[in-house]
């Protein structure tokens, strides 16, 4: 697999942003953009990250694999992942997760045959205050319901998905902006 131009183009860009004892600290913006320009981050593009910021192969690999928002596989056109954090749980997770799951028809790890959902379960994706939450891609959705669910996922189906909750929770949070 060769590396896309437009993708060596932005590595420049990242790397130009930190001293050159410090280019290790654009791994993660890196492997982001590698995500969203070739879907997930194939084995030849970790080769590629490692080379372009010096750092080695098991370094790349130890990112990729410590953070669920990297992917280490190919995934459907949605990667909806789904809180299961304790937070969420109580406030109704646990029943969410099984809705969703029977209205794609997935388990977690699995696409759907038309390749648009892979669902996959998480840990946490750090906005406890406002669960039940999923990200679908990068965009998160907050205080789930079922009704909310299927507008987001009848959105994604017809090719009109649902804004994401912006601000986001986190970045409001950050901002010191209050949240509705």
């Amino acid at each position: 697999m060769q590396i896309p131009e437009t993708l060596k183009k932005k590595a420049e860009e990242f790397v130009f942003r930190y001293p050159e004892d410090k280019r290790q600290s654009a791994l993660i913006p890196l492997l982001f953009e590698v995500q969203r320009e070739l879907g997930w981050i194939t084995p030849e593009s970790e080769v590629w990250v490692a080379e372009t910021l010096g750092v080695s192969a098991i370094k790349v690999r130890e990112i990729i694999t410590f953070y669920s928002m990297m992917r280490a596989e190919p995934s459907g056109k949605y990667l909806i992942q789904f809180c299961q954090n304790i937070s969420c749980c109580l406030m109704g997770g646990v029943e969410l997760q099984r809705h969703i799951e029977e209205k794609l028809g997935l388990h977690p790890g699995e696409t759907s045959k038309d390749g648009l959902f892979t669902l996959k379960c998480v840990e946490c994706l750090g906005g406890c205050s406002w669960g039940p939450m999923l990200l679908v891609n990068e965009d998160q959705y907050f205080q789930l319901t079922t009704e909310k669910v299927d507008r987001i996922i009848n959105g994604l189906r017809a090719g009109e998905p649902v804004p994401a909750d912006n601000p986001t929770p986190l970045l409001g949070n950050v901002a010191g902006e209050k949240v509705s």
